[in-house]
């Protein structure tokens, strides 16, 4: 099966550590990606490996569950995540890369996308409207981190 994937990639005017953060807070979804109508930590405890997030998205005018959890986390540089929850199509791996730019940081997120079922079928129009989007992504981050 061909790996589906997409990434965005943008320079966020915040130090590093600020940006690790925002970003490991998952909560912090809601600020920046549409499609997310709610989110919450579902494990106690500070974030870390291990640690899970619940959402309902609605893609294409359909609404689902997701269930993500942190499988690595490397402040302030790593952060991995792998879907929990079974969808037609989930996100095997995901993850943002940041680097120490300048006074800034650059942040890359990516995620592998994966069909299942009549997801299999969609996948390839999935991947491609995330590919689309994808610096789009990277570009809402920015703006909801520099917003504080």
């Amino acid at each position: 099966m061909a790996a589906h994937h997409f990434e965005g990639t943008t320079v966020i005017d915040r130090p590093i550590d600020e940006v690790f953060a925002f970003l490991a807070d998952g909560t912090n979804d809601l600020k920046f990606s549409p499609r997310v109508q709610e989110i919450t930590k579902t494990t106690d405890g500070p974030v870390g490996v291990g640690t899970k997030f619940a959402s309902t998205v609605k893609d294409a005018g359909k609404t689902s569950r997701r269930e993500f959890e942190l499988t690595e986390f490397t402040p302030p540089s790593r952060i991995r995540w792998t879907e929990r929850s079974k969808n037609i199509i989930t996100v095997p791996s995901g993850g943002y890369d940041l680097v120490a730019e300048g006074t800034g940081t650059r942040v890359t997120i990516a995620n592998q996308l994966e069909g299942h079922g009549f997801g299999k079928v969609l996948i390839g129009f999935a991947a491609r409207a995330a590919q689309k989007d994808g610096d789009a992504m990277a570009e809402r981050i920015k703006v909801a981190v520099e917003a504080g």
